[in-house]
């Protein structure tokens, strides 16, 4: 079982943030990854809706034979993992935005975070966030327009810059310190986002967390890899892929896959 590889999907190319931080960390570590691109974004889905793509993405995967998967989506975490872990025998890592470390450090008292309709509209969203930010003003902004300009390889458009200042501003106003990225995808706009806030605000997201949790709960299930062989890493789309090739960089091939 410990040689079999990690599942990772999401609804389309922006999990790879998150394998990235799973490679490093795990550097032996077989993985699968599925873009969900054909059904991207998942943000604004109902949760039925949600439930069934997390369902059919994580079938495939186990019939590949993955060990343990990643859903590396805020909105497939936030509506469909306690679903997947009631009803399939693998453990699952989930994705939550990092509120907990924002509402920890601020010093403002005010903080931004940037996600998903389905995100921010989740049970398992507002439960985190109460939890955490008593005191503390929490500017919340949906990133409509971001992800299809993610999935098409237009990261460093106009386009996109346009869209970050529109959604930046009610933060910026409110004087926030801590941004929270609330979506995999988000990432890949860390160059855009630090040249429209102000040295201050720091920019945090899930992914090193993620990965760091995924080691824990390999050791706890006796799944860690321990041969120093070179992994395979297998990369899936159902979308264009390009777009994900493009994002990799050099060195991965990309098989499209009707899923």
């Amino acid at each position: 079982m410990s040689k079999q590889a990690i599942g990772i999907f999401d609804s389309g190319v922006g999990g790879t943030s998150i394998w990235r931080e799973l490679n490093a960390l795990l550097p032996h570590e077989n993985t699968i990854y599925l873009a969900d691109s054909k059904y991207a974004p998942y943000g604004n889905k109902s949760k039925e809706e949600i439930i069934a793509l997390s369902k059919k993405n994580t079938e495939l995967l186990l019939d590949k034979g993955c060990k343990l998967i990643v859903v590396a989506c805020n909105t497939a975490t936030t509506n469909a993992v306690q679903h997947l872990r009631e009803n399939y025998n693998v453990p699952f890592i989930g994705i939550e935005p990092a509120i907990k470390p924002a509402a920890l450090n601020t010093k403002t008292k005010n903080i931004g975070i940037l996600a998903t309709k389905g995100t921010l509209s989740s049970e398992l969203f507002h439960k985190t966030t109460d939890l955490f930010t008593n005191d503390i003003q929490v500017i919340e902004q949906v990133g409509e327009g971001i992800v299809p300009l993610i999935e098409n390889g237009n990261v460093d458009s106009k386009e996109m810059k346009a869209l970050l200042q529109v959604y930046l501003k009610p933060m910026l106003d409110a004087n926030i310190d801590y941004l929270v990225l609330g979506c995999t995808h988000y990432p890949y706009l860390i160059p855009q986002l630090l040249e429209i806030l102000p040295s201050h605000v720091k920019i945090i997201d899930s992914g090193e967390a993620v990965a760091k949790q995924t080691k824990a709960v390999l050791r706890q299930h006796e799944l860690l890899n321990n041969t120093t062989n070179k992994p395979k890493l297998q990369f899936y789309s159902n979308g264009n892929p390009k777009v994900m090739s493009q994002l990799l960089g050099e060195g991965f091939e990309v098989d499209y896959l009707d899923f």
